[in-house]
């Protein structure tokens, strides 16, 4: 595909496509279409009592957006269009087009005057003039106002000759072409909100109770209309501009499409194979369906809209892009199951928690999302009134004259077709339109399905075909070590299940690392956090599906019984028979063609790239010959020949596809030697391949179990075993983004790259976010080739590697808390020894080989001052926290060590997520305090009582975990003890879940609800909400900003964990320093810096970590891993087994025996910190912390004599300034960041406080 966004050209971090929204939407008609003015009246009050669902810029008055969509008012426009000296007999006969002109360029506005008329001349389109929307600015906000478009109206008729439905292909048709002239013009500032015989709308950059006040047309009574569709936005950061306001042109949403970029990539894709009668040879000037720079409700709009006007009605249009989940539902009539079914080979659902309210004119309804992530709540008056909103109570009606009210559940949808006078409930909508065309039948007949085992038994299967010595060799070839073995495919063919491990990833990032690394490993896993929830893909495995469809696909905007032939599967894990089936189909509809993944092992990188080149150029071939599946197969490894990583093979055919304009005619199957994680087969299928089969992993699996590695299992055994923990393991990746169904999830590219140079992401992976450079196909090509000559050099060994990836070795990859850094540590803290130990200790972690965004700054030489004119350690210790961790992943005596270490200096300890014994919050008699002052809210809310709440300092929302983002938590049943059961308010011995979302935060007004609720329970305390760090986490922070939380947490990926999927520990977030650096950027922009305290954590060691962190923007910096080992920890990785043998980790008596820290070690380990700080500090210049918060200027990038990959990465988007004018400010301003107005509940309390003290009975009216 083109690229939408050269992510890399921008010189922030920041990008516009990491914007999300949220809000209020809804829906009001009169059923028996009648128009009138009352119902402009109830839709303008509904949004207005919504605006507490959006939210306000930093100048406390421009909105994120408010709009509506009506039918076009007959009798206000034909008035409009007399005035114009014009007479129209019937006023159905008029379309207005509203327009957003450049506000600020008068000759520009003319310019896309002059085209519009043109191109309505040109269709013979009757033109009556321009109309200039009467506003009124003064309502509006410094932003918006600055903002404010040009506001006209374009006033047209219908042609004799042309049907009421064909005016408005043409009117589509018009709008296309001028907004593509106007495209190629390059003039961003031109929108066209609505251009319709049917439908207008008014919208703008505006709080919802400004939207009449604004549009004075939404004054006059003569503005009637039988139905209208309201929407209120909450932007996650304040660049919302005037026409990303909602409602678009078919629908308002709330919520977030979280397979965006594949959506967008597949429309394209499909984009040559469109064919339609309607449009016949004009359908090109639709093209492209969906416009640049739209938010993901712009681009389902553009998506919906072209699907219902190209001849699909409107609820059949929304039946397929946001299907039910129908895969798993026993009970749901065939004939729909078919619709769904059939419709699953045109389109793949545009998944993600929504609310959509939509309308074409004549049909207004809405629907939820097959999770139901999002509220939908409906009332239906005896007059014939209904409305639909996020909430009930938007508009007041008397109850005695409600006849139904209800809620709409997952997948459902409820509508109105005002030309009928109808109701139109689910069953009935689904029934009516699944019973138009024979669906079911089309899809029994067309599609073909793989056969299960039995049917293919005379097959071949995966039992190792090759000696163990040849074996071996291709293991070394596609980069396998012995940990792949033990800790990967070993525990995954035993139980079935993805390993588990501890205490986080402390090695270095692919492209700072001295070894070999697969491709995989440059690519992090993105999640979903604050904005739209995470799946718990086990308790919501209902509405999931890895369903898989291979064969080549046809025009979206047709239907016939063809468009369903197709092969499906049931999983995209293929066995190795499953993948000969597919190859033995006869019929010329499944033509396979096996494409080689090889180049010659003596080629330099550029033969490498050309031969890569020759392998897209031959997948196009095969196209043209008629092959509708391509297989890419690396199978064939020799001491000549050497394998592409197969994630670059896929993404290189599946982009080139796209350009060529030939993706749709193919699917890509892969047979992959180097794919054995399931992170890996996230990664392909994300890049397009719609199946795998992983021959030496299952080869390996197999050969483990000949060999009796996996107790009693055979090798068919471990092989089922294996493809269930890879398919839970997809499911569960798919689930961190909130993604239902495997096809909406292929190509959906939900991944950033961390090391890849732009040269290399353009080409291969465009679209992806790439932020600081990194290696290019020369980087690559190396590491291949290091692989190939392990395996088939002249010194070959036959056996693997222990490459210490997962677990420290000597001689394998560094780990950051190796022996020769920890025992320095524990030397320092037990001895008080800062000028030899803690040296030494700091030594060692600054001379290792860069391991961290960080060891690649310096600090700008600055006018050294005298150490006792830097403010004391006692100014420092407030910053310090330590990270959470709770009472049962630690022990008694290691979390009340930390919590007693940090009250003796003023700092704050973290209870984690567990709850906390409420002895603690007294005084011990010695004057220590165990009680955390930092009370963790977490989605189980383990603990969580009011007096846990009201104990606290600060109140911290975990949104989300470093180690494990997008997941939930977990504590075996071994670790639940009696104390801790009692503390959980659970039972001993029970495994106790943390599910992955806040059952009550499935969107950012749903946070900003929580804040509120805990700030009314503890007005003392602040509000932390803890983020991980990905890309476009700076906008989230934004959002949470103006939710009114007082500290804003980035954590980063290699924090430590007491249990954690491994695949989660090594594949997921990514580091603080881009996290940090992109919401301090984002909220500088935003003007937003100054009303929180910006905090971060994640894998800190020393002083000059923290530096860095200040200078990147934070104020305060928390440890974890470090205090624990400040504490005790030897770095055993046990603790998700229970067996810390120091009893840091673990709830065995026998072993907390032996816990040997104190408060003492724990106090030493901050204040060598602070005092580390304080020299640095000095040596610069500064005397207070303060003066260097944000200050990327005092920070450059090291010039490293290192490795080429590490010389590869370029910090500068990093280090960039947000405000060159240096007059915003860098860090908080405000010591809180509470709402402006006083809570209702103060009034009322005040109120009645004579009744509440029993002094008389009164009644309160608000």
């Amino acid at each position: 595909m083109e690229n939408d966004s050269k992510i890399e050209n921008q010189t922030l971090l920041y990008h516009p496509s990491f914007e999300h929204d949220s809000c209020g939407v809804g829906f009001v008609a009169n059923i028996s279409g009648r128009r009138n003015h009352c119902i402009l009246e109830k839709a303008i009050e509904a949004v207005v009592n919504l605006t507490h669902r959006g939210a306000v810029d930093a100048d406390a008055k421009t909105g994120d957006g408010a709009g509506i969509l009506t039918q076009v008012p007959l009798t206000l426009f034909q008035k409009e269009v007399e005035k114009l000296v014009f007479q129209v007999s019937d006023p159905r006969d008029i379309a207005a087009g509203m327009i957003f002109l450049p506000g600020d360029n008068p000759n520009l506005a003319e310019l896309c005057t002059s085209m519009a008329e043109t191109l309505i001349q040109k269709y013979r389109i009757p033109f009556f003039g321009w109309r200039k929307v009467p506003v009124n600015p003064l309502v509006l906000g410094d932003k918006a106002r600055e903002t404010q478009p040009e506001i006209q109206q374009v006033l047209m008729g219908r042609p004799e000759a042309c049907s009421r439905e064909g005016f408005e292909r043409t009117l589509y048709l018009v709008r296309r072409e001028i907004e593509n002239a106007l495209e190629k013009e390059n003039i961003e500032s031109f929108y066209i909100p609505s251009f319709s015989s049917r439908t207008i709308v008014y919208k703008g950059l505006f709080v919802a109770s400004e939207l009449k006040g604004f549009y004075l047309d939404l004054q006059r009574q003569e503005y009637e209309t039988a139905l209208a569709v309201f929407h209120q936005r909450y932007s996650t950061n304040t660049f919302p501009t005037w026409p990303l306001a909602q409602p678009f042109r078919r629908l308002a949403h709330n919520g977030e499409i979280n397979t965006l970029q594949g959506n967008r990539n597949w429309m394209r894709a499909r984009e040559p194979e469109l064919s339609s009668q309607l449009w016949k040879e004009q359908i090109d000037k639709l093209k492209p369906i969906v416009m640049p720079r739209g938010s993901d409700s712009a681009s389902l709009d553009n998506v919906l809209e072209a699907i219902e006007i190209s001849g699909r009605e409107l609820l059949h249009s929304m039946m397929m892009l946001v299907p039910e989940a129908y895969q798993n539902m026993p009970n749901l009539d065939p004939e729909v199951k078919g619709f769904y079914e059939y419709h699953s080979c045109l389109i793949e659902p545009w998944d993600g928690p929504a609310a959509l309210a939509f309308s074409d004119g004549r049909f207004v309804g809405a629907s939820l999302d097959r999770n139901g992530l999002r509220p939908a709540r409906y009332k239906i008056t005896e007059d014939g009134v209904i409305l639909m909103a996020s909430e009930v109570g938007v508009v007041e009606f008397d109850d005695a004259k409600v006849v139904e009210k209800g809620r709409l559940g997952p997948g459902k949808m409820i509508a109105v077709d005002t030309e009928q006078g109808l109701i139109l409930k689910n069953d009935d909508i689904k029934k009516e339109i699944s019973g138009r065309r024979p669906y079911a039948q089309w899809v029994q007949k067309q599609i073909v399905r793989c056969p299960g085992p039995p049917a293919l038994s005379q097959l071949k299967t995966e039992v190792a075909t090759l000696n163990d010595e040849e074996l071996v060799r291709q293991q070394k070839a596609f980069g396998y070590t012995i940990e792949d073995i033990e800790k990967i495919l070993a525990p995954m063919a035993g139980e079935g299940k993805e390993p588990v491990g501890s205490m986080g990833d402390d090695t270095p990032l692919a492209v700072l690392s001295l070894r070999s690394r697969l491709l995989y490993n440059y690519f992090k896993q993105l999640f979903a956090q604050v904005t739209n929830p995470p799946i718990d893909p086990l308790r919501e495995k209902l509405v999931m599906s890895l369903n898989t469809a291979v064969g080549a696909r046809k025009s979206l905007f047709e239907e016939t019984e063809e468009h369903a032939r197709l092969i499906k599967f049931s999983s995209p894990i293929l066995t190795g028979a499953e993948l000969q089936w597919l190859q033995q189909q006869a019929e010329s509809a499944f033509a396979t063609a096996t494409l080689p993944a090889l180049f010659d092992a003596d080629l330099d990188f550029k033969g490498i790239e050309r031969t890569l080149r020759e392998l897209c150029e031959t997948a196009s071939a095969e196209i043209d010959q008629g092959k509708s599946i391509l297989i890419v197969s690396d199978r064939g490894v020799s001491v000549t020949r050497a394998p592409f990583p197969t994630l670059l093979a896929v993404a290189a055919i599946h982009h080139h596809l796209i350009r060529q304009g030939k993706r749709m005619k193919a699917s890509l199957i892969v047979e992959s030697g180097d794919a054995r994680e399931e992170h890996h087969f996230a990664c392909l299928l994300g890049y397009g391949a719609s199946a795998i089969c992983p021959y030496i992993a299952f080869q390996t699996v197999a050969q483990l179990a000949n060999q009796g590695h996996l107790g009693q299992l055979t090798a068919e055994q471990a092989l089922a075993n294996y493809k269930k923990a890879v398919e839970n393991g997809i499911l569960k990746i798919m689930s961190k983004m909130g993604i239902s169904t495997l096809s909406s999830y292929r190509g959906s590219q939900i991944f950033e790259a961390i090391g890849m140079k732009e040269a290399m992401v353009d080409t291969y992976f465009p679209g992806t976010v790439s932020r600081i450079g990194g290696i290019g196909m020369e980087e690559i090509a190396q590491d291949i080739l290091g692989f190939h000559r392990a395996a088939f050099g002249p010194e070959v060994k036959y056996e693997l590697e222990d490459a210490g990836y997962f677990r420290y070795r000597h001689g394998g990859e560094y780990h950051a808390f190796n022996p020769s850094v920890f025992k320095p540590l524990h030397k320092a803290v037990k001895n008080g020894d800062y000028d030899q130990a803690w040296r030494k200790y700091v030594e060692m972690v600054e001379s290792r080989p860069p391991m961290a965004l960080r060891d690649l700054l310096e600090f700008k030489p600055g006018n050294p001052i005298p150490l006792d004119e830097v403010e004391p350690v006692e100014a420092i210790f407030p910053r310090f926290t330590t990270a959470g961790m709770s009472h049962g992943a630690l022990s008694k005596e290691a979390h009340e060590t930390l919590a007693i270490a940090m009250n003796r200096i003023g700092a704050r300890s973290n209870s984690g997520e567990g709850g906390e014994n409420r002895a603690r919050y007294h005084r011990l008699p010695n004057g220590d305090w165990a009680n955390s002052m930092t009370k963790q809210v977490a989605s189980a809310r383990f603990g969580v009582t009011p007096e846990y709440l009201i104990s606290a300092k600060e109140l911290q929302i975990k949104m989300a975990q470093g180690s494990k983002p997008g997941e939930g938590g977990q504590l075996p049943g071994h670790k639940v003890s009696v104390e801790i059961a009692a503390i959980r308010h659970s039972v001993p011995g029970v495994t106790l879940i943390s599910p992955p979302p806040h059952h009550d935060i499935y969107s950012i007004e749903d946070l900003a609800q929580l804040i509120y609720d805990l700030k009314q329970v503890n007005p003392r305390a602040k509000v932390s909400v803890k983020l991980v760090a990905e890309a476009g986490v700076g906008t989230i922070a934004a959002g949470v900003v103006k939710a009114y939380a007082d500290i804003v947490l980035i954590s980063g990926h290699d924090g430590g964990t007491g249990a954690s999927p491994l695949g989660s520990i090594k594949h997921a977030g990514i580091p603080w320093e881009l996290g940090l650096a992109e919401t301090q950027q984002v909220l500088v922009m935003n003007d937003l810096r100054g009303r929180v305290m910006l905090q971060t954590d994640g894998g800190m060691k020393t002083g000059r970590d923290v530096i860095v962190a200040a200078m990147l923007g934070a104020e305060e910096f928390g440890f974890g891993s470090a205090a624990v080992v400040a504490a005790g920890c030897v770095m055993a990785r046990q603790c998700h087994l229970n067996t810390c043998p120091v009893g840091v980790a673990t709830q065995r008596e026998d072993l907390r025996a032996r816990f040997p820290g104190s408060p003492d070690h724990v106090v030493n380990f901050f204040t060598y910190v602070a005092q580390e700080m304080r020299e640095i500090l000095a040596s610069l210049g500064y005397r207070k912390l303060d003066e260097i918060i944000g200050r990327t200027d005092l920070l450059q990038q090291k010039l490293l004599e290192a490795s080429p990959k590490v010389v590869s990465v370029n910090l500068s988007k990093v280090l960039a300034q947000a405000d060159p004018t240096g007059t915003k400010p860098l860090k908080h301003t405000k010591p809180r960041n509470d709402r402006p107005e006083a809570p209702l509940d103060d009034t009322i309390l005040q109120d009645a406080i004579d009744a509440i003290a029993g002094k008389g009975e009164i009644v309160l009216h608000y």
